[in-house]
């Protein structure tokens, strides 16, 4: 089983910045791809960023050049700093993980439970 853990969010003023990690634990073997979610009420979840076990990211349009994705392998954590934070950016923030427990396991995905972040203008 595996446990993701997002934390950072908070509330922050247009033009800010914010620092979320993402933590994943458990039985691991290998992980993937590790990606940043959003989702704000009555909208679609929507990736933000997402990034290989080769370090390879990949960001939407609306965030490129104010985002940046990392990941630490040794530590099984990813981190998403956020610049320039605006309205727009209001959501709640999930992690996903692309997982296998076992060398002859397969991949699956989990989610974390996800970090609330709020821009005011």
């Amino acid at each position: 089983q595996v446990q993701l853990v997002e934390s950072g969010g908070g509330s922050v003023q247009a033009g800010g910045s914010l620092r979320l990690s993402c933590a994943a634990s458990g039985i691991i073997f290998s992980i993937n791809a590790m990606t940043w979610y959003r989702q704000s009420p009555g909208k679609e979840r929507e990736l933000v960023a997402s990034i290989t076990d080769y370090h390879k990211p990949t960001y939407a349009d609306s965030v490129k050049g104010r985002f940046t994705i990392s990941r630490d392998n040794a530590k099984n954590t990813i981190y998403l700093q956020m610049n320039n934070l605006q309205p727009e950016d209001t959501a709640t923030y999930y992690c996903n993980a692309d997982v296998a427990g076992s060398a002859r396991g397969h991949f699956q995905y989990y989610w974390g439970q996800g970090t609330q972040v709020t821009v005011s203008s």
